[in-house]
């Protein structure tokens, strides 16, 4: 039987960004099947946003970051960035794209490539739908899906989902009931699905 990962991230979470193509090569290995759930820190769980954390924290945070990036081999541009906006309602054209059969993963891939490795602004709706565009989606379509009921309705209930599984940080992976909090657990995972449920 396929085994399911089911997948909280947030298009915002630079460790989702690292972790994403580890987490997308271990579900390949092992045949699972990744469902995405899309919301934002679930303080209510405990979670905490960055900005929001003592400084010797933050400055922890970036360091790490740094390392993990190298690990990865992926790019993070973390120092002079420019004022961003919220790039959470970038979330919705993922949404969107699950919905409709693309290539979720993909879309993904290349927003936060553009937020985390260019820091484009994908906040802002052109930005993101030339995001999608360049990544052979259909941009403006997927932007005017984003104000349809069940793109809403699955927005709402990933965060609700989220609340009742116990997770508040990103990315979160759960299989089998099992919970692993952070891009670092990816080895914890891969145990789990060669068999060595903890």
């Amino acid at each position: 039987m396929t085994k399911t990962i089911d997948y909280f991230f947030s298009i915002g979470s630079p460790w989702a960004y690292l972790g994403l193509d580890t987490l997308v090569d271990l579900a390949a290995k092992h045949e699972a099947r990744i469902t995405p759930y899309l919301t934002t820190i679930i303080e209510e769980n405990g979670g905490i946003f960055s900005r929001n954390r003592p400084e010797v924290r933050r400055a922890y945070g970036t360091r790490d970051l740094r390392r993990w990036a190298g690990v990865r081999g992926k790019t993070l541009l973390l120092d002079d960035r420019p004022a961003l906006g919220d790039p959470t309602p970038a979330s919705l054209l993922v949404v969107a794209a699950f919905f409709d059969g693309h290539d979720w993963i993909a879309l993904t891939r290349a927003l936060q490539h553009a937020f985390w490795a260019q820091a484009r602004d994908i906040g802002r709706p052109d930005i993101a739908e030339a995001v999608a565009d360049a990544a052979g989606f259909d941009g403006k379509a997927l932007g005017l899906r984003q104000a349809d009921d069940d793109v809403r309705a699955k927005w709402d209930a990933d965060r609700a989902q989220a609340t009742r599984r116990g997770v508040f940080g990103f990315p979160t992976y759960i299989l089998e009931d099992e919970l692993y909090w952070g891009q670092d657990t990816l080895a914890f995972l891969e145990r789990h699905l060669a068999g060595d449920k903890p």
